[in-house]
């Protein structure tokens, strides 16, 4: 089956750092563009970065700057690096998957959490 499993979440101060991992399987991962979503406690779900199969990123303008979305094709896995940490940045995040108008697919989320 298709699976996104997100981790690297947790709690951290403002301007602190955290990397999130997203693992993909049973796609094939290189034909995907990818995205962090997040969805903070009452909100609704809004998108924080994507990257296409080529590789070309687009952030939104909350975290542009502080924010890097990659990928690594080998590894079946898309990253979210989140430098100077704010505390509006306090979300489950999401990892999406998106087949050009065939499919799309989600993770579970991972809690992030930016406490002063």
């Amino acid at each position: 089956q298709v699976q996104l499993v997100e981790s690297g979440g947790g709690l951290v101060q403002p301007g602190g750092s955290l990397r999130l991992s997203c693992a993909a399987s049973g796609i094939i991962f290189s034909n995907y563009a990818m995205a962090w979503y997040r969805q903070a406690p009452g909100k609704q779900r809004d998108v924080v970065a994507t990257i296409t199969s080529a590789g070309s990123t687009n952030y939104a303008d909350s975290v542009k700057g502080r924010f890097t979305i990659s990928r690594d094709n080998a590894k079946n896995t898309v990253y979210l690096q989140m430098n100077v940490l704010k505390p509006e940045d306090t979300a489950v995040y999401y990892c999406q998957a998106q087949r050009p108008s065939l499919y799309t697919y989600w993770g579970q989320g991972t809690q992030v959490t930016v406490s002063s």
